[in-house]
């Protein structure tokens, strides 16, 4: 038996990287996937792979995740995970933030996250079950000086998490956050773009990046029914970075 028979996921930015990891462990496990991002072919491809179901998805757009969750409920008769994923990284500073690379980096890291809770929780209070899983990022548990849009994103993330769980929880809804700390995707490239993938490498006490499929790995506790009691608590997995 797998660890998550009969349950239905969703889960955003998952045409590559940490979502697809995550689309692949479930669908592994027993879930019904659904991947959503906006990388169409990227998607299309990743989805044709694990055996999931692929629907382009703007997470800012609030018509679409309405329209998401409706075709997934229509298809399946429940929705039992939400992993909001999706997410964008730049290193640019305070002095250095344009309105427009704040704009968009709160759009899509902090209003898509508050649209996907938005979206699930009638049904999940309607099965009386749910755990949604908002990815984080240890830049939500301390400063992120060179990132600041992306810092401030993603502290949101964690305080969201915390005042859904506290909503949710009476009703069998579980809302956790997970808070990775370096993780070989493509963000890394950034890193690269900035030279300073080295020096990063060399503050991390395990010292190599993670797999994203260690990210999953952590997912799929907090899908499960083995963290039947976990709501409200910040997961985090970064090689000791933040000990």
């Amino acid at each position: 038996m797998g660890r998550l028979d009969g349950k239905v996921a969703l889960i955003t930015g998952g045409a590559r990287g940490q979502g697809a990891a995550e689309g692949k462990r479930f669908r592994a496990e027993g879930a019904e996937v659904y991947l959503t991002d906006v990388l169409v072919d990227e998607g299309l491809a990743t989805a044709a792979e694990i055996g999931a179901t692929f629907i382009e998805h703007d997470v800012t757009d609030s018509d679409a995740w309405a329209a998401i969750v409706s075709r997934i409920e229509n298809e399946q008769g429940h929705l039992d995970v939400l992993i909001n994923n999706a997410g964008i990284f730049h290193m640019v500073g305070l002095a250095d933030t344009e309105r427009a690379l704040w704009d968009r980096t709160i759009a899509i890291n902090q209003t898509g996250v508050f649209l996907g809770l938005q979206a699930v929780t009638a049904i999940m209070i309607r099965q009386k079950s749910g755990s949604i899983i908002n990815i984080s990022s240890i830049a939500g548990l301390r400063g992120a000086g060179g990132a600041f849009a992306y810092g401030a994103s993603k502290w949101a993330v964690r305080g969201m998490t915390k005042s859904a769980a506290q909503e949710l929880s009476p009703y069998g809804i579980r809302v956790n956050s997970i808070h990775p700390g370096i993780i070989e995707t493509k963000m890394v490239d950034e890193f690269s773009r900035k030279g300073v993938n080295e020096s990063i490498r060399e503050r991390i006490p395990m010292g190599h990046y993670a797999d994203a499929s260690e990210v999953a790995n952590l997912a799929l506790f907090l899908a499960s029914d083995e963290s039947s009691y976990c709501s409200g608590s910040e997961f985090v997995i970064d090689g000791a970075m933040t000990a």
